[in-house]
């Protein structure tokens, strides 16, 4: 199984526009010359041995493929966008213009930005990373043209018969007869107007969310256009055989980048693609490279399967475990709903599943659109990365607490950091510190979090209990008042053991500091190759060090004591003992106090 092969999976969403500026301008829609940009050679080597240091196994560099912008770089061969189908003033990184190249926003020098890009890909396993760049399938920017393709392959819709609304082998959909009509309301960033820069599409295509219509409206995405897999939407029937022009063009694509030394994709709503698509063009990439990657961005549960069986090695756990943890620490639900999820449709994918708290689509969880206060991440974040073996991810700035606070440009104050605007993330650059890398602008309560975040992710990496360990529910041995003081809407505990490495996983989200006993069954004691006759010691290894001795028949019938700090965590190790234990109190030699004490 690959999980196992190459231990837990850490992805680091950074997006390469923002994370290495260093310009603090805030216009609103200002340009890059007002507002900054940052490049390639900003992600130095510096930089990637801190995350590598964080915990960090793969970085999935995002918005580095060349995407419409209003930004001109005809002085470098690129044909300017029509800024009325453009979302933003640096444009939307999923409205790709030529597959086969980075964005010149991201290059010191804009004639050299592909020898950057090769450049950071070194730099990256050099520092013992791994590279994961998007794959955008389903749509591309309308102005879709590419200026260094490889010599032998066409530009997408070059030979399309734009005559009917579908060919087997076209790669666009088109309403014949009719022009495309940017939706009325819309007024681009740069404050350009409709009469000086009129936008002509004829016959119209297709947009990207599978609006099939000359019109789309302003909240659809209007400014791509939908690909063409051999699905015919106006009679619902599927031409696959013989292949579809589109599918070998996507393939190449892949194949382009895999040759460069890329280790995975994230591929962008890979639902709205056929799974037979993916099937043949996974295999066909893991044919040449198979250590490659493939993460699915997916949203329905009943696809999962399918989607997985196609060739995904992992899909996003967002419809699952994000919504849960999401309505949880916003009060609209419990944790117990976490038992409900274990039997939905992820039971037998639990390895499959990629994890997290947050990334670009959703709202910062330190937002007050969401949490509030980075310090409550600590008990979610615990269970999101422990809870299953396969990978969980955090976005750029998650880990110093970043709040996307106030309006950017397009996406306005919604609690996201904008990925269509030049702007800035005020606490990357606070740990940035100007190129040195070492967090020296953070606050304490900053540099606590991000101490938190690198002994979690660090654990992850060491112990195989998590990357590759049976799990053990604790739910139905404390729940519903069979542990004394265990609230089963605040608190969950679950264990992840192998052979080699046990460990006990407490989370609490109350703000009420927890006073209660948890206890383990005695199968799964057994199961974990421990005796309920012998002294075992417990040890909380997140936070504290705080060790305790009890006999294994206490901790099934009484239970192991937590005291300590609400909204928190405990990572708990437990082996055998030669210890005798001298005093008892409920089977306990003496109370671990288990709190939020950032590790040194």
């Amino acid at each position: 199984m690959l999980q196992a092969e190459m231990g837990k999976m850490i992805v680091y969403q950074l997006f390469v526009r923002l994370f290495g500026n260093k310009n603090t301008g805030s216009v609103l829609n200002g340009s890059i010359e007002e507002n900054g940009c940052g490049k390639f050679n900003d992600i130095s080597s510096r930089a990637l041995g801190e995350l590598k240091r964080l915990g960090i196994t793969h970085v999935w560099y995002t918005g580095i493929i060349e995407h419409a912008t209003m930004t001109d770089y005809s002085a470098y061969g690129i044909s300017p966008d029509n800024p009325f189908v453009v979302k933003g003033r640096a444009g939307s990184p999923y409205a790709v213009r030529d597959c086969y190249d980075v964005d010149p926003d991201l290059a010191s020098s804009a004639d050299r930005r592909m020898l950057e890009f090769d450049g950071l890909v070194e730099r990256t396993h050099s520092a013992g990373l791994k590279v994961i760049i998007d794959f955008v399938p389903n749509h591309v920017a309308r102005n879709c043209k590419s200026d260094v393709k490889p010599g032998n392959v066409r530009d997408l819709g070059e030979e399309d018969n734009t005559d009917v609304f579908f060919d087997r082998n076209n790669n666009f959909y088109y309403i014949p007869g009719k022009e495309f009509a940017v939706p009325p309301e819309y007024i681009p960033a740069s404050g350009a107007r409709r009469d000086v820069c009129n936008y002509v599409e004829y016959p119209a295509k297709a947009s990207g969310n599978d609006v099939f219509s000359a019109s789309p409206g302003i909240n659809d995405w209007f400014e791509t256009v939908k690909l063409n897999y051999g699905i015919d939407f106006l009679s619902g029937t599927a031409h696959f055989d013989p292949v579809p022009d589109t599918w070998l063009k996507m393939l190449d694509i892949l194949l382009f980048w895999a040759e460069k030394g890329v280790d995975g994709f994230r591929c962008d709503m890979c639902e709205m693609v056929p799974a037979e698509f993916w099937s043949h063009a996974v295999g066909e990439v893991k044919k040449l490279h198979p250590h490659v990657v493939f993460i699915g961005e997916a949203y329905s549960p009943a696809n999962y399967k399918r989607y997985v069986s196609s060739g995904f090695d992992y899909l996003y756990d967002k419809s699952g475990l994000y919504d849960l943890l999401r309505a949880a620490i916003t009060g609209h639900s419990g944790l117990d709903r976490l038992q409900d999820y274990l039997h939905s449709e992820i039971r037998g994918l639990e390895g499959n599943m990629l994890s997290f708290l947050e990334n670009h689509d959703e709202q910062r969880f330190a937002s007050p659109q969401f949490a509030g206060s980075p310090d409550r991440a600590v008990p979610l974040m615990t269970l999101a990365a422990t809870l299953h073996p396969s990978p969980v991810m955090i976005y750029f700035g998650q880990e110093v607490g970043a709040k996307a606070a106030g309006a950017t440009g397009f996406s306005g104050d919604d609690g996201r950091t904008s990925i269509f605007d030049y702007t800035h993330v005020p606490e990357i650059q606070q740990w940035m510190n100007g190129g040195s890398f070492d967090g020296g602008l953070l606050s304490r309560e900053q540099a606590e979090l991000r101490s938190f975040y690198a002994k979690l992710l660090n654990i992850c990496n060491s112990e195989e209990a998590i990357s590759d360990g049976r799990f053990g529910n604790l739910f139905e041995s404390n729940a519903n008042g069979k542990s004394q003081g265990f609230n089963q809407y605040m608190n969950c505990a679950f264990a992840r053991y192998t052979e080699n490495s046990r460990l006990i996983i407490f989370v609490t989200i109350d703000s009420i500091a927890p006073d209660l006993y948890l206890k383990l069954p005695a199968d799964l004691l057994a199961d974990m190759g421990l005796d309920r006759d012998s002294n075992l010691i417990i040890e909380d290894i997140l936070f504290t060090d705080c060790k305790t001795v009890i006999r294994g028949e206490d901790l099934v019938s009484t239970g192991i004591h937590f005291t300590g700090k609400a909204m928190s965590a405990a990572i708990l190790r437990i082996f055998p003992s030669e210890i005798p234990l001298y005093s008892k109190n409920h089977g306990i030699l003496f109370h671990p106090l288990i709190k939020h004490a950032p590790a040194e």
